[in-house]
């Protein structure tokens, strides 16, 4: 027996409905000596004619007759693989996300139209109070985070860096004694609250400022811009929302640069739901990078000084 191509089944039922090689080479595309070809080469590969072939065209043998369910049996099957594919390749589902408030509001919610058009099947939820977020008790499928976990089933991949700067409000430098790039004794300052001194920010402060007491504190990165921009002192800020709120740098490279962590339950890192967005925020971040780390700011000034020239 000749080898079996079960590609050759589809050419089979072609024939035994249209009747005519003329009709099933234009059912599937392809030329009248190609179907004559492979209907022959079905035929040898099973020692048994499945076609009496007429003037008016073909009519299936008895043996063509008993092979014919089994033959819709496998176009069954094939279509069933085709659809399970096409559901796979466009992401269906509910995914949550934990993310810090300005992450979201700035970039990824924005975002979101391009990735729910091309999967119109997701849906999700932004968790931006991430302190109750926690990927182990499954709180959220993923997450981007400014500290990277050390513990837990995760998988774990940096897609970006945080730049800080030191910033004020222009009334509040045009008042300084001095334009240097550096705190003075006179500059007041703009802090944190106790619950957020395990932040990079507040702990920056701690190292470079010993000594200096904060005019005001806040918990959230909105009240300390919201202070700056009132004139209340300098603040340590993330370079992308102090350029979003006008501000100035006194100071942009301060050695503070945070990596940007996307973290992923790994029980959850093959879903294609997870890959989908995994990969969206992730091309999100590479977008948006020249903002986030600064560079674009940096670009800015260096562009209106070489115009001052």
């Amino acid at each position: 027996m000749d080898r079996l191509y079960l590609d050759d089944a589809p050419v089979f039922l072609a024939i035994a409905r249209t009747g005519t090689l003329t009709a099933a080479a234009k059912q599937m595309g392809t030329g009248v000596a190609t179907v004559s070809r492979r209907i022959e080469r079905l035929e040898h590969a099973l020692g048994i004619p499945l076609f009496v072939r007429h003037q008016t065209g073909y009519k299936l043998t008895d043996e063509g007759l008993a092979l014919l369910p089994r033959a819709e049996a496998l176009e069954e099957a094939a279509e069933s693989i085709r659809t399970n594919a096409a559901s796979e390749a466009e992401a269906t589902g509910h995914v949550r996300l934990a993310t810090a408030e300005n992450f979201a509001t700035r970039f990824f919610l924005p975002s979101l139209p391009q990735l729910l058009k091309a999967h119109p099947g997701l849906t999700l939820e932004v968790l931006t109070d991430i302190a109750t977020s926690n990927l182990h008790r499954r709180d959220a499928d993923l997450a981007v985070r400014m500290v990277r976990p050390d513990r837990g089933n995760l998988t774990i991949r940096k897609i970006g860096v945080l730049g800080y700067g030191l910033y004020g409000s222009q009334d509040y430098l045009d008042g300084r004694s001095t334009s240097v790039s550096n705190p003075i004794p006179e500059d007041r300052f703009i802090g944190w609250s106790e619950q957020q001194q395990m932040l990079p920010a507040a702990q920056w402060m701690e190292r470079h400022l010993k000594g200096i007491t904060p005019s005001i504190l806040t918990s959230s990165l909105m009240g300390q811009v919201a202070s700056v921009q009132a004139g209340l002192g300098l603040a340590v800020l993330p370079h992308f929302l102090a350029t979003d709120a006008g501000l100035k740098a006194v100071s942009r490279d301060i050695g503070l640069d945070q990596p940007i962590w996307l973290v992923v339950h790994s029980d959850l890192a093959a879903s294609r739901r997870i890959r989908v967005v995994a990969e969206h925020l992730t091309n999100v971040i590479a977008t948006h990078s020249d903002a986030l780390s600064g560079r674009a700011a940096r670009k800015s000034s260096a562009a209106y000084s070489e115009f001052e020239k």
